[in-house]
């Protein structure tokens, strides 16, 4: 199983000179799982991951939820618009209506040309129920679980040939404790991709908001016995030289902990 990272901001992009080291793209995760490909959330890093893909080829793109920084990258994949390339869409947060309702309006006026017209083959919307076991390839397992975020969002456990990614992004823990939905899926984990949104001084201020810190995401890595803890959705006000300085705080806890960039491949 091979990852790299494509967007690593929460809230909106932020390009500009203080984030070019660890980017300025919203959530976009790529997953290889031998030949198949798996798209972790569909914000702006999605557009340069489509640049690289060539039909014909199948892939699965699983949604954690339709907030906008998760989603506005879906307009510029430019696969989607390609005859040969099928991409399935997965999301499990919402009612199915409602959640197509939500995707075919990033497509549709007011808010984008007709581009539903030009899709080659109508929207392929997979529903499921939170902490369903899907199955996108024989041999992919793909565990969900319901996360605590304001609207509701969904938290994945990959596994294949023995390797397991955990994806728990936009998630808070309660006042004391561990969600215990987030400890499930991130439970002996080879990788855990993590909201770190906040820093621990900065969270009390933003109780509720349905992010965490990288400290509650050491503290989870080390509770539920992960790997590697890859700290991610990082915050719009949080520059490169901040970034660095939780990096090097992150790794003298737990040694070998990183803060995502864009272009961060690991292999498990």
């Amino acid at each position: 199983m091979n990852l790299r990272v494509w967007g690593t901001r929460g809230g909106l992009p932020v390009p500009g000179a203080a984030t070019t080291v660890f980017g300025g793209n919203t959530s976009c995760i790529e997953v290889r799982c031998g030949a198949h490909v798996l798209i972790l959330d569909a914000g702006s890093g999605l557009r340069g991951l489509g640049q690289t893909l060539r039909p014909p080829f199948v892939a699965d793109l699983l949604l954690t939820h339709t907030h906008l920084d998760h989603v506005c990258g879906l307009p510029f994949f430019a696969p989607m618009f390609q005859s040969g390339a099928k991409v399935k869409l997965w999301g499990g947060h919402l009612p199915r209506q409602q959640l197509l309702e939500a995707l075919t309006s990033m497509l549709s006026p007011p808010l984008m040309p007709d581009l539903l017209g030009a899709l080659p083959a109508p929207l392929h919307l997979q529903h499921f129920h939170p902490g369903a076991r899907l199955t996108p390839k024989p041999g992919v397992i793909v565990e969900t679980a319901p996360l605590n975020h304001p609207g509701g969002a969904i938290g994945y456990r990959v596994s294949a040939d023995g390797k397991t990614l955990a994806y728990v992004t936009d998630t808070e823990h309660p006042a004391t404790g561990f969600d215990r939905n987030a400890v499930e899926l991130a439970k002996g984990a080879g990788v855990m991709i993590y909201d770190a949104y906040f820093d621990a001084a900065d969270y009390p201020r933003h109780v509720g908001w349905g992010h965490s810190t990288w400290q509650h995401g050491v503290e989870l890595a080390a509770h539920a016995g992960v790997g590697k803890l890859v700290l991610f959705h990082h915050n719009i006000n949080y520059d490169d030289s901040r970034l660095a300085r939780i990096e090097e705080a992150a790794d003298r806890l737990r040694p070998g902990t990183v803060v995502a960039r864009e272009g961060l491949c690991l292999t498990l």
